[in-house]
């Protein structure tokens, strides 16, 4: 393990400190680049995710994504946990907190749109990031291209009729431009180029496994310069609300270890290998946050209380699922 990934929580704190820091020195600079962007989907944020996930498309075998199907309780696991647990122990939790225990801390206005930011949320389970989680617990990349792939199926004929039932809303209207090029961005290109380049250097494995010594350091440059750019894009929010954000991220935190103990459970029941389980528990924990922004956004307004609680679901996500990925890494040390 080289020095990125031995001190990565250490790199993940230094940037977050430092986003916010550039964002307060220099807001608009940010602005700027927050501006870079179409449908909702930042430029500058994409291709930052994009240096994060190529070199893991390379990894991938896709000679051998074709066996996936002989194991197919991960993906059981994944469908389960994602479209018929996360969305409605989301809603739950959001009611629980906000009509009820925090009840005497926010007007009810603002607290039915924090739970309707949280539900969306709970209603898009992430598409990119995954591949970096899966990366750093080991799991089967194969498999867990798989696994993306049928949840951005199930999320083109799900997302709208689950986010209106919990929701209470019939006119739900889902930014197909966001949901569309965020998949080809984080998913499609990549994979793309995965394939073209690990067909061009396949004449000698040597070749591949240089190749992907040499992209390694930049996967996580990729994600280090991503949370500088989340934290130091929502700096001013940061510093300005501190106890809204702080009572919304508790829900979402506890709603995250939560489904991580729920997954990790069944895998176990299911006798999943670590390197399937893995990957299935933080898909089903992590969001697709720039379809639950963009969608909070369309329907409750820029700065709304939905909104914020959507990108209050950002800024928790990276510092949460990299103490879940050392859980997991833990957990398969001691096993061994």
């Amino acid at each position: 393990m080289g020095i990125f990934e031995r001190y990565l929580s250490v790199w993940i704190a230094i940037c977050i400190t430092t986003g916010v820091i550039l964002g307060l020195w220099q807001p608009s600079v940010f602005e700027t680049l927050a501006s870079v962007e179409f449908a909702h989907v930042n430029i500058i944020v994409a291709v930052c995710i994009w240096v994060m996930i190529y070199p893991m498309m390379v990894q991938i075998d896709f000679s051998s994504i074709k066996d996936v199907g002989k194991n197919p309780k991960g993906l059981i696991l994944t469908v389960i946990i994602n479209w018929l647990i996360k969305p409605f122990t989301m809603a739950g939790l959001g009611w629980l907190f906000f009509n009820l225990l925090f009840a005497d801390l926010v007007d009810p206005a603002s607290a039915q749109e924090y739970i309707a930011g949280m539900i969306l949320l709970g209603v898009a389970p992430c598409t990119a990031m995954v591949f970096v989680w899966s990366q750093l617990t080991k799991g089967d990349p194969n498999y867990t291209l798989v696994q993306v792939s049928v949840n951005d199926v199930i999320m083109i004929f799900a997302f709208a009729p689950i986010s209106a039932l919990l929701l209470g809303v019939s006119d739900i209207q889902v930014p197909w431009e966001t949901l569309i090029i965020s998949v080809v961005l984080y998913v499609f290109l990549p994979l793309l180029a995965g394939i073209i380049t690990r067909y061009l250097l396949s004449s000698n494995s040597h070749s591949v496994d240089g190749f992907l010594s040499t992209m390694k350091p930049w996967s996580v440059i990729g994600l280090l310069a991503t949370v500088v750019l989340l934290f130091g894009f929502q700096a001013n929010t940061i510093i300005a609300e501190p106890q809204t954000i702080l009572l919304i991220a508790i829900p979402l935190i506890l709603q995250t270890y939560g489904i991580f103990a729920v997954t990790y459970f069944i895998a176990q029941k299911m006798k999943l290998p670590h390197n399937i389980a893995a990957p299935a528990c933080l898909i089903g924990t992590s969001n697709f946050f720039e379809l639950a922004v963009a969608v909070a956004i369309s329907l409750f307004g820029l700065h709304s209380g939905a909104a914020l609680a959507t990108v209050v679901g950002v800024l928790v996500e990276v510092p949460v699922m990299l103490s879940l990925v050392a859980i997991l890494n833990r957990i398969k040390s001691n096993r061994i």
